[in-house]
């Protein structure tokens, strides 16, 4: 009796164990992990009631330097879905693809982009082609068509919001707004590269103070996930003001509470760049 119960129980594991549909997540559900707040977002405002998100990336942290745990790993290498940005962006994520058993996408090949700069979500237009990928990965163009239509409402916004401005230079506290001042006709000046933790030398904190007061800029731009220091002291010696640009890396827990998303802190952007630049 009792050897028959210790079969019944190892027969109801081994069921328990297959049929979901999914390697990992929830039964039943496309498991998707995406390796920060852009594309986490778009994958659940696509796969709907339909997947089961990961993000790889914590409410408040940095992207460009999270490290991921045995746990992160494993749930990589067992999704469905995985969906990254190469190049660089987040190394842990990119190492933990190498073994990744279902489909992994780089979400940077074929777009256009600027030497090592990650930051396409930032521009609508790349973000679109984004989205359509991802809609065809999770096998839902539908829903990516109606989530497209959304952005490209979002680019035709920041078309008419920054089309008559006074200025169009935009001082940055790390080089993260290349694309969105290309599509727009603006000029980036940045204090820092690619990475928000590079520390500018003193000759080149020295070339971006020249830099800011011969380009009539009235804002220095500082982000929230990042410390202001070094874009106060420019602000201080070039006698500008301060303001947030968000580069939409993730959003904090305060921020998601709130139900902040990729659009509505976009528009912040747009509002806080309209403001610097002098838009009617």
């Amino acid at each position: 009796m009792r050897m028959r119960l210790i079969l019944i129980l190892l027969a109801a594991v081994a069921v328990s164990g297959c049929g979901s549909g999914s390697s990992a997540g929830a039964p039943g559900k496309t498991s998707v992990v995406a390796a920060f707040y852009p594309l986490s977002f778009a994958a659940e405002e696509i796969g709907g009631d339909g997947v089961d998100v990961t993000n790889m990336t914590p409410p408040g942290a940095e992207p460009h330097d999270v490290e991921l745990s045995v746990r992160d790993v494993e749930k990589v290498r067992s999704a469905d879905v995985v969906l990254y940005l190469g190049n660089g962006f987040q190394p842990s994520v990119e190492r933990a693809v190498d073994g990744a058993e279902g489909e992994s996408i780089d979400l940077l090949d074929g777009l256009a982009v600027r030497d090592r700069d990650p930051h396409v979500w930032l521009d609508p237009v790349r973000y679109e082609e984004i989205v359509h990928r991802i809609g065809e990965a999770l096998e839902r163009p539908a829903a990516a068509k109606g989530f497209s239509h959304r952005v490209e409402r979002l680019d035709q916004e920041f078309r008419r919001g920054l089309a008559h401005c006074e200025r169009h230079e935009i001082v940055t506290s790390h080089e993260a707004f290349g694309y969105l001042a290309a599509r727009y006709g603006l000029e980036q000046i940045a204090i820092t590269g690619v990475s928000p933790e590079s520390e500018p030398t003193p000759r080149t904190l020295e070339r971006v103070i020249d830099e800011v007061r011969a380009s009539g800029a009235t804002t220095v731009f500082s982000e929230p996930l990042v410390s202001s220091r070094i874009a106060d002291t420019v602000a201080r010696e070039t006698g500008t003001r301060t303001a947030v640009l968000n580069p939409l890396e993730g959003l904090t827990d305060d921020e998601l509470d709130r139900g902040e998303d990729y659009f509505s802190v976009m528009r912040e952007n747009l509002a806080a760049l309209r403001r610097a630049l002098g838009c009617p």
